[in-house]
């Protein structure tokens, strides 16, 4: 089945809008600041799929002179609504070119990777991205785990998609985003902890820590599978070189 990435869509970035950082979401932005405080030294950021912008401003407030990098027009339009004298730009599939090698302290990205297809496509902008960074600098990369498409979330529901349990490595796999307008299911790219090792190493990047966080229970959240299941992994890569 061919793959369309469904955030390229007016409508879809006009509902991602709505977002912020409630219910399922919170796992991953409120461990993070502790997360990149221990394994960054400077400010020099990239936020590479910004989308409309939440998490570069999330690394704005933490202190990190940011720039934001999406492939949707739609998106980046409404990131410089939201935030007029931030910097973002449109780039084309993988071209980092304008940017400088080495530049960089820290790159994020943020549920970027649950929507690119292809083992060598990942490894391509795993290298980009690595050369993007300082040689002390490190990559932040937050996806989905394979069992966020197995369960119902507070954020997200995959009820619908049973056939999400079946799939392999590659397949793409349907959820259903509850806190925003736009109830059409986002078509996601399965993709488990050893086949993202594979891509690492490929990349020339290493692992140096890996969380993946649960809720407590005393958030103030009616959670639904957030304390036992975690719907996200947080990988911190350095280059190997």
């Amino acid at each position: 089945m061919e793959f369309h990435n469904t955030y390229e869509d007016k409508r879809r970035a006009a509902a991602y809008n709505e977002l912020e950082f409630g219910g399922t979401y919170d796992l991953v932005f409120r461990n993070l600041p502790n997360l990149l405080k221990q394994h960054t030294k400077g400010t020099r950021a990239v936020d590479f799929g910004c989308g409309t912008g939440r998490s570069t401003r999330f690394l704005q407030r933490l202190g990190y002179s940011t720039i934001g990098l999406d492939i949707s027009d739609e998106m980046v339009t409404i990131a410089r609504q939201r935030d007029p004298i931030g910097t973002y730009h449109v780039i084309e599939d993988g071209n980092f070119q304008e940017l400088p090698a080495g530049g960089f302290d820290l790159v994020q990205s943020a549920f970027t990777f649950d929507n690119i297809p292809g083992f060598d496509q990942k490894v391509r902008l795993f290298r980009g991205l690595g050369n993007l960074l300082d040689k002390d600098g490190t990559l932040a990369n937050i996806v989905a785990t394979p069992e966020i498409y197995t369960h119902e979330w507070v954020t997200f529901s995959t009820r619908d998609y049973p056939e999400n349990r079946h799939a392999r490595c590659g397949n793409i796999v349907r959820i259903v985003t509850t806190q925003y307008s736009d109830s059409r299911p986002v078509e996601d790219i399965f993709w488990p902890h050893e086949d993202y090792l594979r891509v690492y190493r490929k990349s020339g990047l290493e692992v140096v820590q890996t969380e993946r966080p649960l809720a407590v229970g005393n958030e103030g959240v009616v959670w639904k599978s957030e304390t036992k299941v975690a719907p996200w992994a947080i990988y911190l890569l350095k280059r190997c070189d």
